[in-house]
């Protein structure tokens, strides 16, 4: 079976994986936030199935610009949970992988510091995850 998503629901994806590698780059802003970027963006690149394919393109068009970290939160966060809501409905293989995906971006971003990520970071992550298991 063959799943076909609309340009809105791959926006959708592709808005709330980024926006979550975005939000771990901002929440990074005084550390080393563009290879918090690259490295949580390779990630995504690196995604397989039918979220892979999805992910393998940036979000054009996306609005995933805040003057702070408070205003990208406003808009990711419910962006992961609309995605993982979307895939129950309309691809459920598709929802661990989603998740995964995001999940392991998320960790490669936050290892770009040696040890353990800050504080902030594992805040980020801990808040991501949460959207993610909302829906």
């Amino acid at each position: 079976m063959s799943i076909t998503l609309s340009d809105q629901d791959k926006l959708t994806l592709r808005t709330a994986a980024y926006g979550a590698v975005s939000l771990m780059a901002a929440a990074d802003a005084t550390g080393r936030p563009h290879r918090v970027a690259v490295d949580g963006s390779i990630a995504l690149g690196s995604g397989t199935g039918l979220v892979g394919h999805v992910l393998a393109t940036y979000p054009k068009g996306a609005n995933l610009s805040g003057k702070s970290v408070a205003e990208l939160a406003d808009l990711v966060l419910p962006a992961l949970t609309a995605a993982m809501s979307l895939l129950k409905k309309q691809a459920p293989a598709e929802t661990d992988n989603f998740r995964n995906t995001v999940i392991v971006a998320v960790e490669a971003a936050a290892r770009t510091h040696q040890g353990q990520p800050k504080p902030t970071l594992a805040d980020m992550i801990r808040k991501i995850t949460a959207a993610l298991d909302t829906a």
